[in-house]
């Protein structure tokens, strides 16, 4: 029989180019940097009652507790000392922040080692309206030495549920 020979033929190496996929990378990568939506989360340390907890009613001189009770008609600060500090009406367009702040800037000046602040709302507050309240409770701007601050107020924050007229 005669035989076979197989010959192999030997194909010459095979060089990629990949010049056009590079030149769409260089276009394409800052494009889609550049339109990218990058998402900020805030997150807020809250002070919840643990379950089950109440305070002892057997005690004479509760802790000093500054509340804010969100209302659709107005904010009212008071404390659990002396009862109503302060009713902030609401304006046409909703709940004066500002007026809100520049109060608790006095009772910050009033008692500056104070940091908690319970906030207390109806059943059909907004969210806005509940984060604008604390933000404006958290902290302020101000200017110290010619730079623009943040000072603090009441940065510890509980909520709960405001009670029924």
């Amino acid at each position: 029989m005669p035989s076979r020979t197989r010959s192999r033929r030997k194909h010459p190496a095979v060089e990629l180019n990949i010049t056009a996929f590079m030149n769409l990378m260089v276009v394409l990568v800052p494009f889609l940097l550049m339109t990218a939506v990058f998402t900020h989360i805030t997150i807020l340390d809250l002070n919840l009652p643990k379950p089950g907890s109440q305070q002892s009613k057997d005690k004479k001189d509760p802790p000093f507790e500054l509340r804010i009770t969100i209302r659709k008609e107005a904010l009212i600060l008071s404390d659990n000392k002396g009862g109503l500090i302060k009713k902030i009406d609401s304006l046409n367009d909703g709940h004066n922040y500002g007026l809100l702040k520049q109060v608790l800037k006095q009772v910050k000046a009033r008692f500056p080692d104070k940091t908690n602040l319970t906030i207390l709302s109806e059943q059909d507050t907004f969210y806005d309206d509940l984060i604008q309240v604390m933000d404006s409770a958290r902290s302020f701007s101000t200017m110290h030495e010619g730079e623009l601050v943040q000072a603090e107020l009441f940065p510890d924050i509980s909520i709960g549920d405001a009670a029924k007229k």
